[in-house]
């Protein structure tokens, strides 16, 4: 059984609300139906802590379709075969189940020791119960099943009220659809097919269905062959791509929060998996790295969802004909980047930022001047938190995932402090002067540490924020912003920093990814493309990103519909076949509003960018103008500046404020000049419009640099030198060198080092791997050419005028949809569950919802009525061959013929003009006749194989009977049989020669290893003596040295033991006050003093508190005992109690308890022993009442003039025999009686004899006042020592006398036994010899018990 997330946090809420919300929790019991639902291991339901246990079974019964007519309950057992508890239909399932231990709630293997489980039994008429056969062999039996079934060696078993493909449904409509789907859901089976197409609903709970077993499991196997999953898809696309050498697509689509991140994740992995064929290489590595960095970097918290991907990714890894990865690409598309600056109520920032601030180190913190969230304006705007977020472990991972990309920890550290720039630009703030209309910054304090991180001027960079510089005809004017601009202006160069970067992220990526042979043109490349686009968004307050996004999912709706309905529909057409066409939503016209031009509304948009007066009402009333009456678009009767596109999801409300803004994103020319003014070269880069060219730049710049850092030391060169020159220089011309040296040739640098006298290379700058070059750059650069929204926006110097993001966009969409056309594709639809992210929810209007607008049922509809496979005709042929007549021709009315031959459904097929159309069942159909016609044939194989092999076997054995005849008439003569009586009498002797010397052999070998083995023995112990006595000798010089040293130390000190008077004084230094646990007040504090040790001078000095007990608590032991009780009563109570209730409960004496209950237990016992019911009280309680109780006692068990011999005691030889008053030691044995008992039982209660030692040791030997502290900690190890070796004596002696009773115990029944035969026998013998002689009987007597007795009788 597991349970939700959120079990373990009860003991942390401390507000209502957490535990209002940890009431109404969804929790997931498994119960286990046993042999009442063949096939089936447990089933799992959703349930509440109120949920009762009628309740779940009602929910059992619903999901298994069981009888019900007959009774059921539900049983909790412990272990397998162990006793069952029968739940009453009131209790609370949940309720026992968070009493388990914490290891019972994970999961566990399935035959390994205790385990807890909920049963379902069935209840007989009489009122007994039904058990059935044995849980574990039945349990065995269905995991074995399950296994075989997994191989594919057994069938699927049929479904029980839910169907895998929803193309098998009986009844088709939208309650059908729905119901199956939820049935599904709540057993755990979140993917569903219909036909190809895979529907995955979000459960917002990581479900164990993704380890490598399941990767192994699906492999090489067909869609329906197992359950549905995302594996499976990836799987097929694989081997499709392998077997049809066409390049494949698995497109993942549905809303925000749906799962599709998740999604594309597994599909990765799974075909990085399929690849390794046994071993991983680089490239795989590099792409599972590539996730995680794109996330932290594009992904954050909506309302939806807590993990968005703000950027839509297109991932096409690239297959060598063999299989293995070669590469791969990432393309990206419009990333969000107004998020940088604002975000709605209940969203983050992206993930970077947090992980960032909480996971960094000390140095590098100071190092980027990094502040805490709350301080920072682009994070502070509203949550900071997402609930079960580990932001350390986040940022650790981050740091391995761009290692494995290939991020340097150098490049790293620039990536971070461009971050820390980019949160401190967003902290300026602005204020107007009081003068004129310009401008100035309200924190000066945080220029110095903008321009430190971006390593630009200070006065450059207040400049470029607070005025602009306008060129007119023949003049240079300086403007100031207007105090709305400026902050625009600042807002902007972050967007485009932080753009750029993400730019320049995914370009490494791909540098990293790429292959050197896919810059070859002739090279063949395979591959899967996996689209992970954003998901359709419709918010509160939709703007210009939301927009684009749901464009971008009717482009891909769009995209679905053409492959589903269209094209099969033109296909089934144009091949002539009968065909009933099936309507669908087509969206055609949203995207023609939408892109089409001349009237399109992103090439209105595009005209309104280009008029400076242009406002949100004129792009409004263009709209309007132009679109007026269509379908497609409405406008709001009040004045309010929105308007409401139908898309295929439904109508969404767009407000056109900041739409051109956000169309044109331009920074600057003063920002960029700003930026190209930065020390820092990776800003530079993030600049540069062209990568090849910057490249270009770099090299010739470390060319001049190392150049004259040559000349700097040729110029440091000393006479006496032979020759050789020593390259002294630092910083940027080290640099330069290193860059040079490993992007130039080598035989060129080795020539120049040469000409300057430099002998000597580094060999590690020849390394090539992950090198940049101008080739490899330039191919990305192509690939990415549609892509220029960040670099384009970042020169507005230019006369060409760059194209606006809409445009950038659409050429992307564009891109993507011409590679998806080129592909085969896969469609992977995922849903959401429920809007509020709560686990394991079902909610039916949303699910409803999302299959009603993707065309859900009626792509179910095709796929059922449909012709889901298609092959030509040399392709059926070729497949079917076996199943056909020999010589069949490649015709239609052949191919006809045959068909109408194999038995088919005439409605199942139809042969078209070139091609032949089967539905699903029909093509199971002859799967299965092809297989059953294979296996077939490889029997008559077999068997004509063996036929051959028995004759030739018959022939041989027939040739050897024929020779052994001839051979048998030639032994007819006695000479030849003597001989051979002879040899055989002469093998056989000496057989047993050889085996009778092997024995002795044997036996001599085993004495002289015994000998040898006495003999070390004798001498191993001998050594021990002698080392035994040395040790002894050396020890006791050591104690008399030890014995005067400290006499010496105490007559130092002045803690000599002085006696005047029949008292006896030692002298104490008391430095810390002692307060009363109970009021709190001071007791007793005195500096230094000589103070009497004597009992009656003690009792008078003693100042008690009046709010102390003086019954049982804080007495000595000799005032709670006499004649008759020998150990107080209050320890029989508490010990006995223990023995009986807690002696198996785990760490009774380890777990405390609660601390009101012990102290209402303690003032229990002080005010009345005999009248407290220790029933009303937990175990734990008592346990801790108990060891509390022997802490407080004045002098402890061990008295404290035994505690330095026992110390002592340890350091030389063992204590086994503990000494004290009589009182103390009946009540030490007693307790270490109790000691043993609760050791005995270490494998229930885990409380072995050193934990024991380890709690009990202060109970037991308590160091005097008068010892140094120091020294008293110093003695704790050998106090334990102690106490666990008094345990282990003590449980041995146990151990031996309870064997000693077993032994008495047979002897006590073999001596009954032997009695009474006696017995027996006088009785006989008396009615025997009535009539002899008293003499005569005894005699006869003795005679025959000596005859019949055995004789040890």
């Amino acid at each position: 059984m597991t349970s939700r997330d959120g079990l373990g946090g009860p003991g942390g809420m401390g507000t209502l609300g957490r535990r209002q919300r940890f009431e109404n929790s969804d929790f997931t019991l498994r119960i286990y139906p046993g042999d009442l639902a063949e096939g089936t291991i447990y089933c799992p339901i959703s349930a509440r802590k109120t949920t009762t246990a009628a309740e779940a079974i009602d929910r059992v019964i619903q999901r298994l379709q069981l009888d019900r007519t007959r009774c059921y309950v539900l049983a909790e057992v412990k272990e397998f075969g162990g006793e069952e508890w029968i739940l009453n239909p009131t209790d609370c399932p949940v309720q026992r189940m968070m009493l388990w231990p914490r290891v019972a709630l994970e999961h566990r293997p399935m035959y390994g020791g205790e385990d807890y489980r909920f049963l379902l039994r069935q209840k007989n008429l009489d009122g007994s119960i039904h058990y059935g056969g044995s849980l574990q062999m039945w349990l065995q039996v269905t995991e074995e099943r399950r296994r075989l079934m997994e191989r594919g060696l057994l069938p699927q078993p049929d479904s029980q009220g839910d169907h895998a493909d929803l193309c098998c449904l009986p009844e088709l409509n939208e309650r059908s659809l729905l119901d199956n789907l939820r049935s599904r859901f709540y057993q755990e089976k979140i993917y569903t097919y219909v036909g190809s197409i895979l529907i995955g609903i979000n459960p917002f709970k990581f479900l164990p269905i993704y380890n490598p077993k399941f990767v192994k499991m699906y492999d090489n196997h067909t869609l329906g062959d197992l359950e549905p999953h995302i594996y499976a898809v990836a799987d097929v696309a694989y081997h499709a791509m392998l077997e049809r050498q066409r390049n494949q697509c698995i497109v993942i689509s549905g809303e925000s929060g749906s799962g599709k991140t998740q999604s594309t994740n597994f599909l990765i992995h799974h075909l990085t998996a399929l690849s390794q064929k046994g071993f991983a290489s680089g490239v795989e590595q590099i792409i599972l790295g590539a996730g995680p960095v794109l996330e932290a970097f594009g992904n954050a918290k909506t309302a939806q969802n807590n993990n968005s991907s703000r950027f839509g990714k297109f991932i096409q890894v690239n297959y060598q004909e063999s299989g293995t990865v070669r590469g791969a690409y990432v393309e990206k598309y419009l990333l969000e980047k107004s998020r940088l600056v604002y975000q709605e109520h209940n969203e983050r920032n992206y993930h970077v930022f947090y992980y960032l601030l909480a996971g960094v180190g000390d140095e590098e913190r100071k190092a980027f001047h990094l502040k805490k969230p709350e301080e920072y304006h682009y994070l502070s705007q509203d949550c900071f938190t997402v609930e079960g977020e580990d932001l350390k472990h986040d940022f650790e991972r981050l740091q391995l995932a761009m290692e494995m990309v290939g991020f340097l920890p150098a490049t790293r550290k620039l990536i971070f402090s461009l971050l820390s720039a980019i949160l401190h630009l967003g902290n300026i703030r602005y204020k107007r002067k009081n003068r004129d209309d310009s401008i100035d910054i309200c924190n000066p304090e945080v220029l110095p540490v903008v321009s430190e991180l971006l390593e630009v001027k200070e006065e450059m960079l207040f400049e470029a924020l607070t005025t602009r510089k306008t060129v007119t005809v023949g003049e240079r004017l300086i403007v100031p912003y207007k105090l709305s601009e400026a902050g625009t202006v600042r807002d902007s160069m972050a967007k485009s920093l932080y753009s750029a970067l993400f730019d320049w992220i995914v370009f490494r990526i791909n540098h990293a990814l790429l292959n050197n042979r896919d810059l070859e043109e002739t090279t063949k490349i395979l591959s899967i493309g996996v689209l992970d686009i954003f998901g359709f968004e419709d918010y509160e307050s939709n703007s210009f990103e939301q927009f684009c996004i749901n464009f971008a999912n009717e482009r891909l709706q769009h995209y679905f519909n053409q492959h589903i309905f269209k094209l099969e529909q033109e296909e089934y057409a144009a091949e002539g076949i009968s065909w009933k066409n099936i309507d669908y939503i087509d969206n055609t016209g949203c995207i023609n509003l939408i892109s089409k031009k001349p009237t399109a509304l992103f090439h209105l948009l595009d005209e309104e960018c280009n008029f400076p007066q242009a406002t949100n009402q004129t792009l409004l009333d263009k709209f309007r103008r132009q679109h007026e009456g269509n379908r497609y678009i409405e406008f709001s009767a009040v004045m309010e500046p929105a308007f409401i596109i139908q898309h295929y999801a439904g109508k969404v409300k767009y407000g056109v404020k900041d739409f051109r803004e956000k169309n044109t994103d331009h920074m600057r020319p003063d920002i960029v000049a700003l930026l190209k003014s930065s020390k820092n070269a990776f800003i530079c880069s993030l600049i540069g419009i062209d990568p090849s060219a910057t490249f270009r730049w770099a090299v010739l710049r470390a060319y001049f640099r190392a150049l004259v850092a040559f000349k700097e030391a040729g110029k440091r060169h000393k006479p006496r030198m032979t020759g050789e020159i020593t390259l002294s220089y630092a910083g940027k011309n080290k640099c330069s060198v290193w860059v040079l040296v490993s992007c130039v040739d080598p035989q060129t640098v080795k020539c120049l080092m040469g000409l300057y006298g430099h002998k000597q290379l580094p060999q590690k700058a020849f390394c090539t791997t992950h090198l940049l070059n101008v080739k490899s750059l330039k191919y990305l650069s192509k690939l990415t050419l549609h892509d220029r929204i960040t670099k384009s926006l970042l020169h507005l110097h230019k006369k060409k005028k760059p194209p606006s993001i809409s445009a950038q966009f659409q050429a992307s969409l564009n891109k993507l949809m011409e590679t998806l056309g080129l592909s085969e594709p896969y469609f992977v639809k995922c849903i959401r569950s429920n809007a509020d992210k709560v686990l394991c929810v079902f909610n039916d209007n949303l699910v409803l919802r999302q299959l009603r607008y993707t065309g859900m049922l009626e792509t179910v509809r095709i796929r059922q009525s449909g012709y889901n496979f298609k092959y030509s005709f040399e392709d059926f042929v070729h497949h079917f061959h076996v199943l056909l007549p020999p010589g069949v021709s490649v015709a239609r009315e052949s191919i006809q013929e045959c068909l109408g031959q194999l038995d088919l459904q005439p409605e199942g097929y139809q042969v078209g003009k070139t091609k032949v159309f089967l539905r699903e069942a029909q093509r199971q159909q002859l799967q299965a006749s092809l297989h059953r016609e294979v296996l077939r044939r490889i029997v008559v194989l077999q068997r004509r194989f063996r036929a051959r092999l028995e004759r030739k076997q018959f022939v041989r054995m027939r040739e050897a009977a024929s020779c052994i005849q001839v051979q048998q008439e030639d032994y007819g003569d006695p000479v030849l049989q003597e001989g051979a009586a002879l040899c055989l009498q002469t093998h056989w002797r000496g057989y047993r020669a050889r085996q009778r010397f092997r024995r002795w052999r044997q036996a001599a070998l085993v004495l002289q290893k015994l000998w040898r083995f006495q003999l070390e023995r004798r001498c191993a112990a001998a050594l021990v003596i002698q080392a035994a006595w040395r040790c002894h000798g050396a020890r006791r010089e050591y104690q008399d040295l030890r014995e005067a040293v400290g006499k010496l130390q105490a007559l130092s000190r002045g803690f000599l033991v002085e006696e005047h008077n029949g008292h006896i004084f030692k002298s104490t230094q008391y430095s810390i006050p002692t307060f009363c646990e109970y009021c709190s007040s001071l007791i007793w504090m005195m500096d230094r003093a000589s103070v009497c040790k004597c009992e009656k001078c003690c009792q008078k000095t003693t100042v008690k508190c009046s709010k102390m007990g003086n019954n049982v608590l804080y007495v000595d032991i000799s005032h709670l005992t006499n004649e008759e009780k020998t150990v107080p009563l209050v320890v029989e109570k508490l010990i006995n109690y223990i023995e009986m209730h807690g002696i198996y409960t785990e760490g009774i004496y380890r777990k405390p308890g609660s601390a009101n209950k012990i102290k209402e237990l303690r003032l229990g016992l002080d005010n009345d022993v005999d009248g407290i019911n220790l029933d009303d009280y937990n175990i734990h309680v008592i346990a801790s009442v108990f060891k509390q109780w022997l802490r407080d006692l004045p002098n402890p068990l061990m008295t404290f003039e035994l505690y330095e011999e026992f110390v002592r005691a340890m350091g030389t030889y063992s204590a086994a025999n503990p000494g004290g008053c009589s009182t103390h030691l009946n009540t030490l044995e007693r307790l270490i009686f109790h000691l043993v008992r609760i050791a005995l039982q270490e494998d229930t209660n885990r409380m072995s004899a050193n934990a024991l030692a380890i709690v009990f040791a202060p109970c037991i030997l308590r160091c005097p006042d008068t010892i140094d502290p120091l020294q008293s900690v110093q003695d704790i190890s050998k106090t334990t020592a102690c106490v666990e070796y008094i345990i282990c004596e003590q449980m041995n002696k146990y151990k031996v006398r309870l064997k000693d009773i077993s032994t008495l115990e047979f002897a006590e029944s073999k001596a009954k036994n032997k009695l009474t035969l006696i017995l027996h026998i006088l009785k006989a013998v008396s009615q025997w010899c009535s009539h002899w002689t008293s003499w005569e009987g005894l005699l006869l007597f003795l005679l025959f018990t000596d005859a019949c007795l055995p004789p040890t009788v």
